[in-house]
């Protein structure tokens, strides 16, 4: 555990340690971190605590969370490093409700909606993709 944190929020210090460990290959990629009650264990850290350092490092891509098998070091991270992130590229369209959309919005399908679609990129290569639905502001 690093010592001493002044004054920095206790999820911010495990969450940099965890980090640390990640980039330094201590932790391998595509490894299992250790599970929530053990980081608690070792940082002596409540559960939730560990919860809010996971979900930074979650928010930093360096890792990913599967419901009932744990969470992972995502094996980008080494590669790419959050240092290489371009500012996410945005564009936005009509589209058409398919049904699953329409379902979800409570329209008929077909129905015009604003699609918003970031991309992420490091190094050139793509990171994430998200797509934004919603319902054209009528006027």
């Amino acid at each position: 555990m690093p010592t001493p944190h002044y004054g920095q929020p206790r999820y911010r210090v495990i969450a940099d340690e965890l980090k640390h460990r990640i980039e330094s290959g201590a932790i391998p990629p595509g490894a299992l971190l250790p599970t929530e009650s053990a980081l608690g264990a070792e940082f002596r850290a409540s559960r939730g605590t560990i919860r809010q350092a996971i979900a930074v490092l979650r928010d930093a891509c360096l890792v990913a969370t599967e419901h009932g098998r744990g969470t992972y070091a995502n094996a980008l991270s080494h590669e790419r490093g959050l240092d290489k992130r371009a500012a996410p590229e945005t564009r936005q369209r009509q589209v058409a409700a398919d049904p699953e959309l329409a379902a979800l919005f409570g329209v008929e399908i077909g129905t015009t909606l604003i699609e918003r679609e970031s991309v992420t990129r490091w190094n050139g290569a793509v990171g994430n993709v998200i797509r934004v639905y919603r319902l054209p502001e009528i006027r």
